[in-house]
């Protein structure tokens, strides 16, 4: 069950994280006001605090799993929002990514 939890946790992570750089984005790049950008900002903070719920205690291993999470996270993102279609290199460094996020974070660890 940690895993799923942690899982969950970092697809979260994702979503606050990517979307509130994506409304920061928005706001600013795009000229879609303060509001967006705001929003944004929460959303980034949001991030910050989802983060600090992983089971792991060790603040540099979830940063460094998170780092491959959001690569394929933001592939993901852009594909829904922006209509952006990756191309096989995309994917395949995605899995990579996610493959590292496996092993850096649910490999069998001797305390």
């Amino acid at each position: 069950m940690t895993i799923v939890r942690s899982i969950a946790l970092f697809a979260l992570a994702a979503v606050a994280e990517i979307g509130g750089a994506w409304l920061v984005w928005q706001g600013v790049r795009e000229h879609r006001g303060l509001l967006w950008t705001g929003l944004g900002v929460v959303a980034l903070g949001l991030y910050g605090f989802v983060a600090t719920l992983q089971p792991d205690a060790n603040f540099g291993r979830v940063l460094a799993a998170y780092g491959g999470v959001f690569v394929a996270g933001s592939l993901a993102w852009a594909m829904i929002a922006d209509g952006f279609r990756p191309d096989r290199y995309d994917v395949v460094g995605a899995l990579i990514c996610l493959a590292g996020v496996a092993v850096i974070m649910y490999a069998p660890r001797h305390s």
